[in-house]
């Protein structure tokens, strides 16, 4: 818990070239997050994913926070494309301010420009990379605007179970804030497993020393972070359970099973 940092935590999109923040599209039209069926043990409850089998953050956790309302962006390039049918107009507007390429889709690097912490950090690249295999469903390498609607309604729902963990309101997560989200999914990890969790998605804990007089990254793991370690959690114990037909537990595996599940995890 790290009470000295008190800025609001909130994944945000950034225009290009923009230093403010603008305003998220509406949350509704694009879906709930799928109903949740029980699994007992080890792991937590069996969901249908967004396109890529991950699925969402359980429910229940309230609607995400305001934003402000964004300005006027610097783009190069041709006109942007036309609008599908029945696309929401302030989705499409975030949609065509991360395509500063005027592509048509965009791509992990631009992506990843326009999405920055509640601490204005920028997202980190491999989060964003797995939000991009979650919702690229035609295995393009980029997403399109449909697949963008879909990535923005999780990433609003991820906002809501990130604030509602975030207990002491730092802006951050940590340790304890980690065990209790996770137990609530459902996953009961041992006090070892957590720690080598918290050291690998804490920035700070993550990181190379800093320089003597240099400020290092901030305490505790950040929105993104968050996201990534849930998913990564939930995805090798669906790969588990795939394994452990009996159900007790215990599993044996071969050394090629054994790579596999861990290669073809986020």
């Amino acid at each position: 818990m790290h009470a000295d940092r008190r800025y609001t935590a909130v994944p945000i999109l950034q225009y290009p070239g923009q230093h403010g923040h603008g305003a998220p599209p509406p949350h509704g039209g694009y879906g709930a997050p799928p109903p949740q069926q029980g699994y007992g043990g080890y792991g937590a409850p069996q969901q249908q994913g967004y396109g890529g089998g991950y699925g969402g953050p359980p429910g229940g956790y309230g609607a995400p926070g305001g934003y402000g309302h964004p300005g006027p962006g610097g783009f190069t390039g041709g006109p942007p494309p036309v609008p599908p049918p029945g696309a929401d107009p302030t989705l499409w507007g975030w949609f065509t301010a991360v395509d500063v390429d005027r592509s048509g889709h965009i791509s992990a690097h631009e992506l990843q420009k326009a999405l920055v912490n509640g601490d204005w950090t920028p997202f980190d690249l491999d989060t964003v990379k797995l939000l991009m295999t979650i919702f690229d469903t035609d295995r393009s390498g980029t997403i399109g605007f449909n697949e963008f609607a879909g990535l923005w309604k999780y990433i609003k729902e991820w906002q809501g179970v990130y604030k509602h963990f975030d207990k002491d309101h730092s802006g951050s997560i940590d340790g304890k804030e980690l065990k209790d989200a996770l137990s609530q999914f459902g996953y009961k990890l041992s006090p070892q497993l957590l720690t080598l969790l918290e050291k690998k998605y804490d920035v700070e804990k993550a990181s190379a020393p800093v320089a003597h007089g240099q400020p290092g990254p901030p305490p505790g793991i950040t929105f993104d972070r968050f996201v990534r370690a849930c998913v990564v959690v939930r995805t090798l114990t669906e790969a588990f359970q795939k394994l452990d037909t009996d159900r007790d537990g215990w599993i044996q595996i071969s050394y090629d099973q054994f790579l596999h599940t861990v290669l073809s995890a986020p």
